[in-house]
């Protein structure tokens, strides 16, 4: 294996879902607006989409939920909690920055300045964001402020309560009051869901432990495996600016994204299902077979180690 997956305690893995149980209407009426929320998403994405995502970032995050045994929903929730209010951070406070300000020292760009400004406080920022999303999950372990204050201590962080609860405040607002956002893992619980219904043999439970890693392998690595995908696409070594841009649809499609998490495990589980269970998630989502095979194939190779530069 190339690389190690970071391990979630391994009660935390285990299927929290009640396969089987919802009533099909529901879950069809679920899966249709989870399709229109991300085809929403997608046509408009903001300047900066998916660039508070990198690995170092995601990692944080993930370890965080791992030392304070929180659910795995939790990390990938906080994820793009903190890629929307940095997005709204960063374009309203470039829109503050006076002109003459910046040609002062014409050697820093705008970014340069902002977050210059953002990095004694970006910690703070990144475990509100945990803090918040943890607040959403009801059946999770809930942390209370003595504790989250004591945790940041043994990090080397020496904040009060207040300081903790006002940068809480913060990103509350930063995000407009709009902390229910859906993740990734979302999109495969219900995916999942969905191909329990119409293929009862699929064994999904053991599908749904396999995707947690999966899953947080793509979102750590997903830099590297979007690039490979990308130069597969365009059958180029070095892809031009013009076409990584329109390529950020794709590295932020959530529905995408979730159906070829399915497939890797799947590829990884039962090998022998491996093209009934594409041809239904394509029958499920509309995705074609090609694209989601394309894509689950680039995740195995990096997986495994066996990815490599050339196209």
């Amino acid at each position: 294996m190339a690389k190690t997956f970071l391990c979630f305690p391994r009660h935390r893995v285990v299927a929290r879902l009640n396969f089987g149980e919802t009533p099909f209407d529901v879950l069809n009426d679920f899966l249709i607006n989870l399709n229109n929320i991300n085809k929403d998403y997608l046509d408009g994405l903001p300047k900066w989409s998916g660039t508070f995502k990198q690995k170092r970032l995601v990692e944080y995050i993930f370890l965080i939920t791992q030392q304070l045994k929180l659910d795995p929903s939790v990390g990938y929730h906080a994820i793009e909690l903190l890629q929307r209010f940095m997005v709204k951070h960063v374009a309203d406070a470039l829109a503050k920055i006076p002109i003459q300000s910046v040609a002062i020292n014409e050697s820093k760009r705008y970014g340069d300045l902002i977050f210059n400004n953002l990095k004694d406080t970006f910690p703070l920022i990144l475990f509100s964001c945990v803090q918040l999303a943890n607040k959403l999950f009801l059946h999770c372990h809930m942390i209370d402020t003595s504790t989250a204050v004591q945790f940041l201590y043994s990090l080397g962080l020496s904040v009060s309560k207040q300081t903790l609860l006002e940068s809480e405040l913060m990103v509350f607002k930063g995000v407009e009051y709009r902390l229910n956002v859906l993740n990734s893992l979302t999109y495969v619980e219900v995916i999942l869901e969905v191909l329990g219904h119409n293929e009862p043999s699929v064994p999904v439970e053991h599908l749904y432990r396999l995707c947690h890693y999966v899953l947080q392998f793509v979102t750590l690595e997903q830099t590297a495996i979007y690039d490979s995908l990308l130069r597969s696409v365009c059958q180029c070594l070095s892809p031009s600016r013009e076409q990584r841009e329109n390529f950020v649809t794709v590295t932020e499609d959530r529905m995408l994204r979730g159906v070829c998490v399915i497939a890797v495990a799947t590829y990884i589980l039962c090998f022998k299902r491996w093209k009934q269970v594409v041809g239904e998630l394509s029958h499920i989502t509309g995705i074609t077979r090609r694209n989601i095979t394309e894509f689950a194939l680039v995740i195995v190779a990096h997986i495994t180690g066996t990815s490599s530069s050339a196209v």
